[in-house]
Formats: C-alpha cells, structure tokens, sequence
C-alpha cells in the first residue's frame, strides 16, 4: 500500500496535505486512531528511505504522543510529520493547553512513561508556547538507517 493509500485508507481521517517530505492528517480522537498513524508513519518512513531502529524510535514517538492526544487532548487530534535537512520532526496537536511533561512514574504504574520514551529516543522534543501541540525530532544520518 502507497502511503497515499495508507492515509485515504483511514476512515474519518481527513488528510490535510501531503509533499514529498512531508504529511498532515486529523481525526477524531479514538484509541484505534493511534495504530493507524503508526501505519500511515512507517509507510512514508519506507518511502523516504528511513529504516532500521531509528524508523522503529520514530514509529514508538507517534504512537506516544498520539496516544497522549487521544487521551489528554481535546477536540480533534493532528498529526504533522516532516523530513527535511536530514531532520524529521513529529508534531500532534490536540487542543489541551496544558502541555505535555516528563513524569517520574512508579515501577507498579501502568502509564506515564510516554514523553520520557520520546525524550530517550529523540533528538529534542517540546511544547509549542500555547501548549497545545507537543513535538519531537529525530536526526537523520546520511544513509537513512
């Protein structure tokens, strides 16, 4: 399945618009959205040549931060995802101004590891002033992999 395939082929998703280093797509907020967007990422991952453990991190990051949208967000959930300059950078938006932060969670919690995973694995990650959207990016070697 192309990754323009994988995008259409999510249902109420709306895509926004797609380039060649890049794609954005809102949808309701729904936990089955999260495996979708995973899909959707390691497809154009494929098409831009990003393989490897790295694709893994990155594919690990959307289904972080999409899930924290799903469940902390308000409204619909955006994802935006672009390749450039050797940088790709993740960034949802989910409309809850409280923005996204490390926690220190207890061995016996069942959640609240999400940023520091996305923290561990990627190059920089943050919360844009108005809090609403949390991103992360990833530095791409000369190779891809």
């Amino acid at each position: 399945m192309t990754p323009a395939a994988s995008v259409a082929s999510v249902a109420q998703a709306k895509p926004l618009s797609q380039t060649a280093g890049a794609f954005e797509v809102s949808f309701t907020p729904d936990k089955t959205r999260v495996g979708h967007m995973r899909t959707i990422t390691a497809a154009f991952l494929r098409k831009w040549d990003v393989g490897g453990s790295l694709a893994e991190y990155i594919v690990l990051a959307v289904s972080e931060l999409v899930t924290n949208a799903v469940q902390h967000g308000f409204g619909e959930v955006g994802l935006r995802v672009r390749f450039a300059a050797r940088e790709l950078r993740i960034e949802v938006s989910d409309g809850n101004s409280k923005p996204a932060e490390l926690r220190c969670a207890d061995d016996d919690d069942e959640s609240g590891r999400g940023m520091f995973i996305v923290a561990f694995f990627s190059t920089d990650w943050g919360v844009s002033e108005d809090g609403t959207t949390t991103w992360a990016a990833f530095r791409v070697p000369a190779g891809r992999s």
